[in-house]
């Protein structure tokens, strides 16, 4: 949201917060984009408007890529519409597509902000693996068909912990900003017959995690070792990872404030 219109939506009534889960297949990523291309704020805000009464601009803790999913996205926004904030849920949900959904709904002080108030996220990925892909995973987890060390690649992930530059693990492209991230927690584990990575730290930057993924798959496959991982993130050079996981196995899991 550009500042200026920050300040007008200021003035409104309410400060309102939602939590958000979506599928992002059929969307182009989270950030409002101009038609015919469909982001998912662009139909939050459309039926925002239809609920509130109420031109509504709103701001995402995070504007997750295209085919990237959210089990907690957070948003916020300012309105002078009146509906009661119990009601907001299922009022968004009765207009809203099956591949979004309003979880929560409450009212927050003027200066709460869904983006700049989050002390910190976790994201997961997910992949599924066996000797035949699950067309029922297809959209929600990256098919690897060979067997990965879960070990190997823990002790990979156990470099991340910490505060880091992840400049080896930002993609080019993204908003300009400071490279050094805190990391709180990175595992690996088993879902199923899959495997599912966890990451939770201060900020992410652009494609860090799929690109994390990406590194960790080829230290699993023995491609790379873990020694080499490490030497990787000292490196803060992009072109030394490997490539970027795709989006479909990524979920922005929940934001923290």
């Amino acid at each position: 949201m550009k500042r200026e219109h920050k300040e007008m939506m200021k003035v409104r009534a309410r400060n309102i917060c939602l939590t958000v889960s979506y599928d992002g297949t059929a969307y182009h990523g989270f950030q409002r984009q101009s038609p015919p291309i469909r982001a998912v704020q662009n139909v939050l805000e459309e039926k925002l408007a239809l609920v509130f009464g109420d031109t509504i601009e709103l701001a995402a803790a995070g504007r997750t890529d295209a085919g990237v999913h959210a089990m907690g996205q957070v948003v916020n926004f300012f309105t002078d519409g009146r509906i009661p904030t119990e009601r907001i849920v299922r009022a968004m949900n009765s207009v809203l597509p099956s591949d979004i959904v309003v979880k929560a709904a409450r009212e927050e002080g003027a200066d709460f902000s869904a983006r700049h108030s989050a002390k910190s996220k976790s994201y997961i990925y997910r992949i599924q693996q066996g000797e035949t892909p699950d067309p029922f995973s297809e959209r929600y987890a990256w098919y690897v068909n060979v067997p990965l060390d879960l070990a190997a690649m823990n002790a990979a992930s156990v470099q991340l912990l910490g505060e880091h530059d992840f400049s080896s693990f930002r993609a080019a492209g993204g908003a300009p900003m400071l490279p050094v991230r805190t990391m709180y927690r990175a595992e690996v584990r088993r879902d199923g017959v899959g495997i599912e990575f966890f990451f939770h730290a201060n900020g992410f930057l652009y494609h860090m995690v799929r690109n994390i993924v990406g590194t960790l798959v080829d230290v699993g496959r023995g491609r790379r070792s873990v020694e080499d991982f490490a030497a990787i993130l000292a490196s803060c050079d992009r072109k030394r990872a490997s490539a970027t996981a795709p989006a479909r196995g990524l979920f922005l899991e929940s934001v923290i404030y």
